[in-house]
C-alpha cells in the first residue's frame, strides 16, 4: 500500500542581499530512519545556504541522505550532486528521488552506499569537492564505518572537506579517537556564524531546542 506523505516547505533567506531558496521535502512518517527532516538537517542546509556561491559547479557527495535536505539545497544552488543512502534501505533512496522530483531537479545521482564498506560504486565516483552529512553520527557503533567511508573519499580528493552536523545527544562520546586514527582533522563551526542559532530555521520549527553542532572534517596535514 502506497505511504501517505505530507511535503514540508523551507526558504532560506539572506538579508543582505534579499535572495531566497525555497524547497520542498517530502516525508513519510516511518520508522525507518530518513524518512522525514531531522533537526541537523535544517542546520547542515543552512551552512550549505551560506556557501553557496563557492559550491556552485562544485561536486558534492551527501552521505546518509534520506529526505536530502542538504542535497537539495545544494544541487539548487547550482553544485553538481550525488545522493547517497544504505543500499540496504531502498526506500529511503526513493525518497532521494522524491525530493529531486519534488524541487524539479534532473541530473541528480542517487545512489545506495553502505558506510564501511568500499564497494564497486564507492570506487567508480568520481573525486568531490565537498561531503555532506547530516546526523550520520547517530549511533556510536556506526562511527568508525562513517569515518572510513569519509577517510577513503577524502583521500581520492584530498582537497575535499566534510561537513557534517550531528545532534548532541550524549556527553560520555567523542569523535576524537577516530579522527586522530583516521588522520583527520575537525573544526567546530559556531552556529552563530553561519546563523543557525535560532529554534526556528528556514521558515520551519526546526531546530527546536535541540543541541545541533556542525564541523567541517578534513585531510590532517601534518605527518
Amino acid at each position: 500500500m502506497e505511504q501517505s506523505r505530507t511535503y514540508k516547505l523551507f526558504t532560506f533567506k539572506d538579508d543582505n542581499s534579499q535572495e531566497s531558496l525555497s524547497v520542498t521535502i517530502p516525508e513519510v512518517l516511518d520508522p525507518q530512519f530518513g524518512m522525514y527532516v531531522w533537526p541537523s538537517a535544517v542546520v547542515l542546509a543552512q551552512y550549505v545556504w551560506t556557501h553557496r556561491e563557492e559550491l556552485r559547479g562544485r561536486t558534492v557527495l551527501e552521505l546518509g541522505a534520506g529526505v536530502s535536505l542538504p542535497g537539495v539545497v545544494a544541487a539548487r544552488c547550482g553544485a553538481r550532486v550525488t545522493l547517497t543512502d544504505d543500499s540496504d534501505w531502498p526506500l529511503c533512496l526513493q525518497n532521494c528521488r522524491r525530493s529531486c522530483e519534488a524541487n524539479g531537479l534532473q541530473g541528480v545521482g542517487v545512489l545506495g552506499l553502505t558506510w564501511g564498506e568500499v564497494s564497486p560504486d564507492l570506487l567508480l565516483l568520481p573525486a568531490v569537492d565537498v561531503i555532506l552529512g547530516s546526523d550520520v553520527f547517530y549511533e556510536p557503533e556506526d562511527f568508525e564505518d562513517v569515518l572510513l567511508t569519509v577517510s577513503f573519499l577524502l583521500r581520492r580528493s584530498p582537497h575535499a572537506e566534510f561537513w557534517t552536523s550531528y545532534q548532541l545527544r550524549s556527553a560520555d562520546w567523542s569523535l576524537e579517537a577516530l579522527l586522530h586514527r583516521w588522520k583527520l582533522r575537525c573544526v567546530h563551526v559556531p552556529l552563530s556564524g553561519f546563523g543557525a542559532d535560532e529554534p526556528e530555521l528556514a521558515g520551519s520549527n526546526l531546530p527546536g531546542r535541540h543541541s545541533v553542532q556542525m564541523m567541517v572534517i578534513s585531510l590532517r596535514t601534518d605527518h
